[in-house]
């Protein structure tokens, strides 16, 4: 078997989408091609109005990590209620120790 023949992994990056050759027997990265670059926009009235759009799913984003967290409370109450009410049904059990054993 020659070396051109050995197979190789092609694999993307999964951060910035560059396009790696590895060769998995050595384990090392044989060639990069970077990713292709993103589209700069032309019209500054287009990203005027996709910043304007940003903030409002910001503020809702925000909205309902707001409301998220003032019902977190009682969520973990009701849980620690219902975890404590089938706590107190179960029997106790005590685990056998190396000495009871003997």
């Amino acid at each position: 078997m020659s070396e051109e023949s050995k197979p190789t992994i092609e694999v993307a990056c999964p951060c910035c989408q560059a396009r790696l050759t590895v060769d998995p027997e050595l384990g090392a990265v044989l060639h990069y091609e970077l990713p292709p670059k993103v589209e700069v926009v032309t019209d500054l009235k287009a990203a005027v109005d996709e910043l304007k759009g940003e903030a409002g799913r910001r503020e809702a984003h925000f909205k309902e990590s707001m409301e998220a967290e003032k019902e977190k409370g009682k969520l973990l109450e009701r849980k620690f209620k219902e975890l404590l009410k089938k706590a107190k049904d179960e029997p106790v059990i005590r685990p056998t120790r190396d000495i009871d054993l003997d």
